[in-house]
């Protein structure tokens, strides 16, 4: 279950009034790589295979190309990932401006070389597919009010959307399911959430020319998404975007 149901209160200038509302199911996952603890994030508890690979790679214990072997969902609330990679803890972390202040990435990722991306591009058409199925994907936003969504869309058309209680968790799932194999990385991605360097580094990392979102960027969101050569496209609709970056890759009609 990804909801739970709760008795409310609802308090008009008509008087009160007892209401069921349903609340999305938050919880806690621990995230291990090759039997080794490296973090907990609070989720919800849907694609942690892809949330577990994605978390990881957005840490910078894996990088895009590497071999995950398995990835095993206990059901104590942990998640252990055995990739064929070595890693070091002791390097030097930067909290990100994930909610809560949770998120971490390692101070590397801000000047390592990005990949080359590829020549994808999208018209209107493909971008008013992207949004409307990322926003109409499952009832638990209109029922709780309370995920982001992440979509995702290559040449082949809309691959799929991943929801979670925080943006960032969102974007990991896409992440983690092109760490699998399931997905091109030349692809377009549209959150809901906004674009701080963290959620930009992420994609550029991965090598998705295309970083779309509902809302908007930071200034070094922005940075990246210019080092990187990324099309950056903010507070989109169906036919409209407002191109921060690289504007070639969007076309109208």
């Amino acid at each position: 279950m990804l909801t739970i149901e709760c008795s409310t209160t609802l308090i008009t200038l008509q008087g009160e009034e007892e209401i069921r509302e349903k609340v999305l199911d938050e919880r806690p996952f621990s995230v291990t790589l090759n039997d080794e603890v490296i973090g907990s994030a609070m989720v919800l508890a849907t694609d942690l295979e892809e949330f577990a690979a994605g978390f990881l790679f957005g840490q910078g214990y894996l990088n895009r190309g590497d071999r995950v072997l398995e990835i095993r969902v206990c059901p104590e609330g942990r998640i252990d990932v055995y990739a064929d990679v070595q890693f070091n803890r002791d390097e030097e972390m930067i909290t990100t401006s994930g909610c809560g202040g949770t998120g971490k990435i390692a101070s590397r990722l801000l000047h390592e070389k990005l990949p080359q991306l590829s020549s994808l591009k999208i018209d209107f058409t493909q971008l008013g597919e992207l949004i409307k199925k990322t926003l109409s994907s499952s009832d638990l936003s209109q029922q709780t009010h309370c995920v982001h969504g992440c979509g995702y869309l290559t040449e082949k058309g809309f691959e799929a959307c991943f929801e979670d209680v925080g943006r960032h968790n969102a974007v990991d799932k896409v992440m983690g399911a092109i760490i699998m194999g399931r997905f091109s990385s030349a692809g377009a991605i549209y959150t809901t959430g906004r674009l701080t360097s963290d959620m930009v580094l992420k994609c550029a990392r991965m090598g998705v020319p295309i970083v779309l979102s509902r809302t908007a960027p930071s200034s070094l969101g922005l940075e990246i998404a210019r080092k990187a050569g990324i099309t950056l496209g903010a507070y989109v609709r169906p036919n409209r975007v407002n191109v921060f970056n690289a504007p070639h890759r969007i076309i109208p009609g």
